[in-house]
């Protein structure tokens, strides 16, 4: 099986999602990453994915600026892999491991390569020889019904139907508008909330990350409290 993650914008919780999902896969999974950006600073990147989830990682393009790959490319003058060679070694992957899970760099349409390649592209190829579960990481604040329903209504443009919402950093104590997002995101999408990852969930140590990982699965949201009242149906 081949998992994508994605988000609606940058450190939305992409890399904790990764690893929750990694560890729900269990055995006979690899995490890659296409393009990772801003080395040496603390952007999060697979050796984080190591460390909370125990799996096998891999790192296909490594780029020393924290911006997207494409741009990062260009401003050190050097030529990143095409989407086709990614999804090259992701089927080699897939075909001596039971899971294959992607994350993508920052959102859906941030380019992968200096064709112009994104995230979607890539899916929307591996899609065509294998099932692809889209996993899309969203915020449960204010701003965030737009962001994600452009994201979804791109993975559709391409036949692709997202496999679920994972919310990141959820805070312990909802406020209004987060109140009424865990009933209007997935009211408005169409999809279903998967997960919900709550804030500090990556500082955690490994092997608590990994004993809790199903609660966050399993019934996202149902320890929260919150204030304020939201219109229901």
């Amino acid at each position: 099986m081949i998992a994508v993650v994605t988000g609606t914008d940058t450190g939305v919780g992409k890399t904790v999602a990764t690893a929750a999902l990694a560890v729900r896969s269990g055995p006979g999974t690899v995490v890659v990453k296409p393009a990772q950006t801003g080395l040496g600073t603390d952007e999060p990147d697979v050796r984080a994915v190591a460390h909370l989830a125990g799996c096998e990682v891999a790192e296909f393009t490594s780029l020393e600026d924290p911006l997207a790959p494409d741009t990062a490319a260009r401003l050190r003058g050097v030529e990143i892999p095409p989407i086709s060679a990614h999804t090259a070694r992701i089927r080699e992957l897939a075909r001596s491991h039971d899971t294959v899970i992607v994350e993508g760099a920052g959102g859906l349409l941030v380019r992968l390569d200096t064709a112009g390649g994104t995230l979607l592209d890539l899916a929307a190829e591996l899609a065509r020889t294998h099932p692809v579960q889209v996993y899309v990481v969203t915020r449960i604040g204010l701003g965030t019904l737009n962001h994600t329903e452009l994201t979804v209504g791109a993975l559709r443009s391409r036949g692709l139907e997202p496999a679920g919402l994972v919310l990141g950093a959820v805070p312990d104590e909802l406020g209004l508008a987060e109140q009424c997002n865990r009933t209007e995101l997935p009211r408005v999408t169409g999809v279903p909330i998967a997960a919900a990852l709550p804030d500090g969930a990556g500082a955690l140590a490994p092997e608590r990350f990994r004993v809790q990982v199903e609660s966050w699965w399993s019934s996202p949201l149902t320890t929260r409290t919150g204030t304020g009242s939201c219109p229901r149906g």
